[in-house]
């Protein structure tokens, strides 16, 4: 891996207009960032905010996308963004391996979440940007934004209708996520992404608890399973747009609200295509059988995800913190009602 560039200062924009092609071209901010998705996924859900901000910048600065694993595994990226090898990172917290108080809580936190809204309303009105600002800030990473993607279902390669059908079973998961469902006799698998695919026509794997319908489509995986399990673990899963802290101190302020733009862009863009082919897959798709859990059934998953919540709670007092505004929240949208909450 190369060394973090040196940029030049901002000086050279501020030369007149005929000198300012050249001196521009000279002095472009490089950037390279690295997201979670591999190549089919992030033509959704980065790449067109990239191009965006790239086209918009121009010879002022130019922003290097890589795909999962191509610079650094995943479970690396942090550490190399923290060190400035990579400059910015698409990815949750929790898949990334951040050492913050928050990391537990990134992708599929269990039932933190009914609806990708959810997400950036805990974000931007009931307190979590403030909270993740601050734990970030404490290990030299700038949190940019957070946003919500797909909610989180198993696809396999049995039909699962019971909790028993789920026991024995190798899934390829988020560590949050697989950590609470090892209770239910799920066994949970750690292997690089583009890996997943082969794994599970080899039969190392024997499901994937990693996305929605609208992803094992895109992605390939639609193809290696039978069934799509319509019980979800989370509503969506909550990832989020950092960058190291010095390169971002280091951008003219425009090109940093310029940063936050195209990632509220991207965060919108999510929003509907997530929404839009969760239900079109289910309605249309061709390739995956829809199962189900019964619904009193599925009840003492929730349940247990409360369990969970308290245990997470205990460990220290931003966990708790977190924990009380994913209570207070969700006790507010029950309250609510239709839309926000049913039955």
């Amino acid at each position: 891996m190369t060394t973090r560039r040196k940029f030049l200062t901002s000086a050279a924009i501020a030369a007149p207009a005929a000198l300012a092609a050249p001196a521009l071209a000279a002095s472009t901010i490089r950037w390279r960032m690295q997201t979670y998705a591999g190549p089919a996924l992030a033509e959704h859900v980065i790449k067109p905010a990239i191009d965006s901000f790239n086209k918009i910048a121009g010879d002022q600065m130019q922003i290097e996308l890589y795909f999962a694993d191509q610079l650094v595994p995943t479970g690396e990226l942090f550490r190399a963004m923290q060190k400035g090898t990579i400059d910015a990172v698409q990815s949750d917290d929790d898949s990334m391996a951040s050492p913050t108080e928050v990391t537990v809580f990134g992708g599929y936190f269990p039932f933190a979440s009914r609806y990708s809204l959810d997400v950036p309303v805990l974000f931007n009105q009931y307190g979590l940007n403030e909270i993740w600002d601050a734990e970030y800030s404490k290990v030299g990473v700038k949190h940019i934004s957070a946003g919500a993607w797909d909610p989180c279902h198993f696809a396999t390669k049995d039909p699962i209708t019971s909790l028993a059908d789920l026991k024995g079973k190798r899934v390829f998961t988020f560590p949050t996520a697989g950590r609470f469902l090892t209770q239910f006799g799920v066994v949970p698998v750690t292997l690089p992404w583009e890996d997943i695919e082969v794994a599970m026509q080899t039969g190392e794997l024997d499901g994937i608890a990693w996305s929605g319908i609208t992803e094992d489509y895109t992605v390939g995986w639609a193809d290696v399973t039978n069934y799509f399990l319509t019980n979800n673990i989370s509503g969506a899963w909550a990832g989020s747009f950092f960058a190291n802290m010095d390169r971002y101190n280091e951008l003219p302020a425009h090109l940093q609200e310029l940063l936050k733009v195209c990632m509220d862009q991207s965060h919108y863009y999510r929003q509907w295509w997530y929404w839009g082919g969760e239900a079109s897959l289910r309605v249309d798709g061709t390739k995956m059988q829809l199962t189900s859990i019964p619904d009193e059934e599925w009840a003492t998953v929730e349940s247990a995800a409360h369990v969970f919540w308290d245990e997470i709670a205990a460990e220290s007092e931003t966990k708790a913190k977190v924990v009380e505004i994913f209570k207070k929240y969700n006790a507010d949208m029950e309250k609510a009602g239709r839309p926000y909450r049913y039955g």
